[in-house]
């Protein structure tokens, strides 16, 4: 993809966060902007500040049924991002196994449905394009970091799969890697955050690698490297470290 101007795009988590943000620069770049999530008065706000030709679309995205017809409904679809996720500050309190299914049935469950939607409406067009939010937290195992790290990984190791499975079919497929991003999601936690970023930086890191060769959207570059070489590191050196984080927390 060259460009995303009059592209039709529809991104699932973009009621507030780097998904609204999202929205915001891609309808400026002249796309054809859907948004979902579950709050349908926030959706329809923003489907309307964009303007004219943008699309509120609510849905549940942990409903597989939801997303098949969602999906279906389109004359047209260029790319589906998933940004959607349910999010827990990491603390050394025990979450509740009911909370933990919840956040599975979004985080992962999500991406799932999603593929599940529109892989055979892409297969059916001969083209498309489909990108996962994961995240720098799924590079690694952290202390006290899952499950929402777990969730993160699993993303990763899903795109991974999909990117050579659908390269086939004309289907491409990239997997987003955010560092720290000021959000309501991250206004939750309680320790430093190094190299944090507003959404719209996030939007932007974003929208230049829906159109770019790279399987993975990383950003802060500063902050994702670092993260990188730790994710590489000796599993003996890594829980080295792990425990001095485990110490400092």
């Amino acid at each position: 993809m060259d460009s995303v101007k009059n592209k039709n795009i529809w991104i699932i988590g973009a009621s507030s966060g780097i998904g609204e943000a999202l929205a915001r620069e891609l309808a400026a770049q002249g796309a054809k902007i859907t948004i979902s999530a579950r709050s349908e008065d926030k959706l329809k706000a923003i489907a309307d500040s964009l303007g004219e030709g943008h699309t509120a679309l609510p849905l549940d995205a942990s409903n597989p049924d939801m997303l098949i017809n969602a999906a279906n409904s389109f004359k047209d679809l260029d790319t589906v991002i998933f940004l959607a996720a349910i999010y827990a500050p990491h603390s050394k309190e025990t979450k509740d196994i009911d909370f933990i299914h919840k956040m599975l049935d979004v985080n992962i469950g999500g991406v799932f449905n999603t593929v599940n939607a529109v892989q055979p409406v892409f297969e059916k067009q001969g083209k498309g394009q489909i990108i996962l939010c994961g995240s720098v937290a799924g590079y690694r195992g952290l202390p006290y970091g899952q499950p929402y790290c777990a969730t993160k990984a699993a993303i990763h190791n899903y795109a991974e799969s999909l990117k050579i499975e659908l390269e086939p079919k004309n289907i491409d497929v990239k997997v987003i890697s955010p560092g720290f991003v000021k959000t309501q999601l991250t206004d939750k936690n309680e320790f430093p955050m190094p190299m944090i970023i507003e959404t719209d930086e996030a939007a932007k890191a974003i929208a230049k690698g829906i159109t770019g060769n790279q399987f993975e959207i990383h950003f802060p570059k500063k902050f994702t490297y670092i993260m990188k070489l730790i994710k590489i590191l000796p599993t003996p050196l890594f829980f080295a470290l792990s425990r001095k984080m485990r110490k400092a927390q």
